[in-house]
């Protein structure tokens, strides 16, 4: 695996893995006690898009790479708006149980739309991240937009994973309240016979 890649796994690790067990664990020892607006929701989805593209664009990704406090600055700030997304998603319930799942629904089409823009690419997008991690060698530019192809196809198997997993069992604790809220229902494994 190159340092693309690598990298690339480092931020799937922040965002896909870190942040929502974080948000997870935070509803446990905080649980709240009224449900998340929608607005609420909207604005941490739309925070962690924009975070997420801002810090892939070529100039602010190269930027990051160049210092090491910008790139600790972006790591943190992908957590963080990972973190509100998550907390966000996890904290919704009652009437209002379908906005999380649109909202796993539009970032993760817009998670993979990133992936398959480094899977398609016809040429490196980060030409000086490859320089500061290659010996310029004969097939140099060719490892560089491989790794960077790899990235993207890593993002693509973890991306679904998460967001449809998260998706899943929110309809299905959806589902499960529907039928308690129902007048003479059964609940629980009974209704499901």
């Amino acid at each position: 695996m190159g340092p693309f890649a690598t990298h690339m796994a480092v931020h799937i690790l922040l965002m896909n893995l870190a942040a929502p067990v974080a948000a997870f664990a935070m509803t446990r020892v905080r649980p709240q006690r009224r449900e998340i607006a929608g607005p609420a929701l909207a604005l941490a989805t739309l925070a962690q898009i924009a975070t997420l593209w801002a810090w892939h664009a070529p100039p602010f990704l190269n930027r990051a790479l160049e210092l090491p406090t910008v790139h600790l600055l972006m790591n943190a700030t992908l957590f963080l708006a990972a973190f509100l997304f998550w907390g966000a998603v996890l904290a919704s319930r009652g009437k209002r149980s379908w906005q999380p799942i649109v909202a796993l629904l539009v970032t993760s089409k817009l998670y993979c739309l990133l992936a398959v823009l480094f899977v398609f690419a016809p040429r490196a997008l980060y030409p000086a991240f490859a320089a500061s991690h290659t010996a310029h060698a004969t097939g140099a530019l060719n490892a560089t937009l491989a790794d960077q192809q790899l990235a993207g196809l890593i993002m693509l198997v973890a991306c679904p994973v998460t967001y449809v997993l998260a998706g899943i069992v929110i309809a299905a604790r959806w589902l499960l309240t529907m039928e308690e809220d129902e007048p003479g229902s059964r609940t629980g494994a009974e209704a499901w016979t």
